[in-house]
């Protein structure tokens, strides 16, 4: 199954009747920011970027990437919300933001994570680093590993928390990543980076994103700030099913990275379309089996395949598939039967895995002996 075939279709996704027509995009300007991205969620298109891969100080914005190795300890059954953790010396003294939890009180894991997302409490950060990995430092070995299984390359983490520390630095693209998987991961835990305050220990304190207050498609995600990193915010939006990921960089106030978000996701959605071409688990294409109980392989994908275009945009979508050739049995479902592509005027917009979708189980003697006969001619 080495061969690949080739196999061009075209889709009309927009109207012909106004083909010619120019799509004027303003220069995105005016931006204080250092550093800056616009991705869209579902396709990851990058609309626009400043100094993109440029390394940062992530501040708290580190807490997005420990976020998800708490989620996932969660979902792994690791840890559990209603779980008590007994608070370290270390957790309660660390510097910065905090949750203000006592030494060696017993916390539950719901709210040390209310903590580290609503309050950005660093001494939680800390509290449920140590719980799910021993150690602070055990624990950014974890972030890092993951990190790195996830195609996050220009980003390395030595504590749980942002604090300024040498050899630990993240990009405004690394984290407009980490926000992305985080959404399309733990969507339900994600709806707690929405809740405007948490109070605990007799203390209430709000979300810090000044977003949250000021457009309702803001549902997230993460401020941060420290003396060498300026203010950070990494925003998400979801309006009419586009949903839009913002972060900037190095402000230089929390008014300011406010404005420069709010200016990032409204140019976003006010110049750009995100279309769905295609659903997960619809047949896109059948192709021959050869040596199986069964002569049909339906193809299709894993995951909804998006496409993001000029808003106002005309034109076909071309969509190429390069196929495995002569697949044998036995097939699993979901094993790679090669790719698609997906192209608006000639560019590439999109490209994801082709799967099976049904089984194929080896044949008999008969079958394959008459199948190895066939495949010849």
């Amino acid at each position: 199954m080495k061969t690949i075939a080739f196999v061009l279709v075209v889709v009309q996704l927009f109207s012909l009747a106004y083909a010619q027509k120019v799509i004027v995009i303003p220069q995105l300007s005016g931006i204080e920011a250092q550093s800056y991205i616009i991705l869209d969620h579902h396709s990851g298109k990058v609309i626009a970027e400043k100094n993109a891969d440029q390394k940062i100080d992530p501040a708290s914005l580190t807490k997005l990437m420990a976020a998800y190795i708490i989620y996932e300890a969660l979902d792994n059954n690791t840890i559990s919300m209603d779980e008590q953790v007994k608070i370290s010396k270390e957790a309660w003294r660390t510097e910065g933001s905090r949750m203000f939890i006592e030494p060696e009180s017993l916390v539950s894991v719901s709210d040390l994570i209310s903590g580290v997302v609503i309050q950005s409490g660093n001494d939680a950060s800390v509290a449920l680093a140590e719980h799910i990995a021993g150690s602070e430092t055990m624990f950014a070995n974890v972030m890092n590993q993951k990190a790195a299984e996830l195609g996050i390359k220009n980003s390395f983490f030595k504590n749980a928390t942002g604090l300024t520390e040498e050899g630990h630095y993240a990009t405004v693209r690394d984290i407009a990543s980490i926000s992305r998987y985080l959404i399309r991961d733990f969507p339900k835990h994600y709806e707690l980076y929405a809740v405007r305050e948490f109070s605990y220990n007799g203390i209430k304190q709000y979300n810090r994103n000044p977003l949250l207050d000021r457009d309702d498609s803001v549902d997230g995600i993460k401020t941060g700030y420290t003396k060498s990193a300026g203010y950070c915010l990494a925003a998400s939006a979801e309006r009419d099913g586009m949903r839009l990921i913002t972060v900037v960089a190095g402000n230089s106030s929390n008014k300011m990275r406010a404005i420069d978000s709010a200016s990032l996701i409204n140019y976003g959605f006010r110049f750009f379309a995100t279309h769905r071409i295609y659903e997960a688990g619809t047949v896109l294409h059948t192709v021959r089996a050869w040596g199986g109980k069964e002569k049909i392989l339906k193809l299709g994908l894993r995951h909804d395949l998006y496409i993001t275009v000029p808003r106002g945009a005309q034109g076909d979508i071309d969509i190429s598939y390069q196929i495995v050739d002569k697949p044998e049995a036995p097939i699993q479902i979901d094993q790679n039967m090669g790719s698609i592509e997906a192209l608006y005027n000639g560019e590439s917009l999109q490209r994801a895995d082709l799967v099976s979708l049904n089984a194929i189980e080896r044949g008999n003697f008969l079958t394959r002996a008459i199948d190895a006969v066939l495949i010849l001619f």
